[in-house]
């Protein structure tokens, strides 16, 4: 007769066996499922690189390159629903079979709850970077100049009519690096981009398009060759064209970019648009030559004069920020020393929106445009 001892024995070996071959199964589960190729384990969220805020007016510290490239448009489509910033990267979820075929192993590698936690840290970094973008203005204004000239902004007939009979506005923003956005942490925060937001909350039953035709390094030589092409052949009521930063980087002779920009304004009047240039930058690599710099800004604005073309005055809305506004030249310029930051993109557009609403209220076209342009408005 077997004893009690005995089979409580024999019992706690049986469960311990198979205690064992469960932990020995599991272990050569999860070793099938990483030789099958599984997805290794998700990085903690503290190693998502997706960028910290500066708790500064300026540059948010991600991508130094806007993404958007000669000849998209900004905006298009008033009665079109806005487009929303693209969403954060989500975390690859496993496929599901189909029916009657066998699951592919996965590597357990954390809790769902732990996985969760992490992606939703990751999702409110990025949210924080956007409501940052969005909110500059609200933490510190977009205050007009005191004392900048701007006599040389004339009228705009050509948007002021169309405006006035309800027809389609094509707007080109002719430049290099500083159209195109570079320093801006996303295309939604280029100067064109914000300029169409702008106009488009101004004339909500516009059709207002904004085109970006600004590429990175060229300058008057370079422009003039792709002007059909970049700039004509849209049919634009208005061409901004940012130019001359380049030139005087690059030491080029004011006197011989200054003809190039005169013989572009001729053509681009002769087909029916309006022009505004828009001049040099503030910042510590244009200051460095400071001589050619101030020689550039005023060929620039005698070129505005003759043809009767608008001209913004960047470089002296800029040295306004610095000197009386007091604001660092680090807050509205990247670490480059040259290009804008999301700050100095978003208030150069407001001002300059503001300039156009401004002229276009002059046609007296019965374009229902304020005597009073607020110079603040939230983005």
């Amino acid at each position: 007769m077997t004893s009690p001892c005995k089979d409580r024995v024999s019992g706690h070996w049986k469960t311990l066996s198979a205690v064992v071959a469960t932990v020995l199964a599991l272990s050569m589960s999860a070793q099938l499922a990483r030789a099958d190729g599984a997805a290794p384990p998700a990085p903690d969220a503290e190693t998502v690189s997706i960028g910290e805020l500066r708790p500064t007016i300026g540059h948010i510290t991600l991508a130094q390159a806007g993404s958007q490239g000669s000849g998209q448009i900004a905006a298009v489509r008033p009665s079109a629903a806005a487009q929303p910033s693209s969403p954060p990267t989500q975390p690859a979820t496993p496929e599901i079979s189909a029916p009657g075929t066998p699951a592919q192993p996965v590597a357990a590698t954390q809790p769902a709850s732990q996985q969760r936690s992490i992606t939703d840290r990751a999702i409110d970094k990025v949210k924080q970077v956007a409501k940052s973008a969005t909110d500059i203005f609200n933490r510190v204004p977009c205050l007009p100049p005191k004392g900048v000239a701007k006599k040389n902004f004339i009228s705009l007939p050509h948007v002021a009519n169309k405006l006035a009979s309800g027809l389609p506005v094509v707007i080109v923003a002719f430049g290099s690096s500083s159209t195109q956005g570079y320093g801006a942490s996303a295309p939604d925060y280029t100067y064109p981009n914000r300029l169409a937001a702008q106009l488009r909350r101004q004339y909500p039953m516009a059709d207002i398009s904004v085109i970006n035709a600004g590429v990175g390094g060229e300058d008057a030589p370079e422009k003039m060759k792709r002007l059909e092409t970049s700039v004509i052949d849209h049919h634009p009521d208005l061409v901004i064209w940012q130019v001359g930063t380049n030139a005087v980087l690059r030491d080029l002779d004011p006197a011989e970019t200054a003809k190039l920009v005169e013989d572009g304004v001729a053509k681009l009047q002769a087909a029916a648009s309006d022009v505004v240039l828009v001049d040099l930058q503030y910042s510590p690599r244009v200051n460095e030559r400071s001589e050619n710099a101030s020689r550039m800004n005023k060929l620039l604005g005698r070129i505005a004069e003759l043809h009767h073309a608008g001209i913004f005055p960047r470089f002296e809305v800029m040295r306004d920020w610095h000197e009386r506004q007091a604001i660092p030249i680090n807050e509205f310029v990247i670490s480059d020393g040259l290009h804008m930051s999301d700050w100095g993109y978003a208030c150069f557009a407001q001002l300059l929106g503001d300039d156009i609403i401004r002229s276009v209220g002059q046609v007296k076209l019965g374009v229902n445009a304020p005597a009073n342009v607020p110079t603040y408005r939230p983005m």
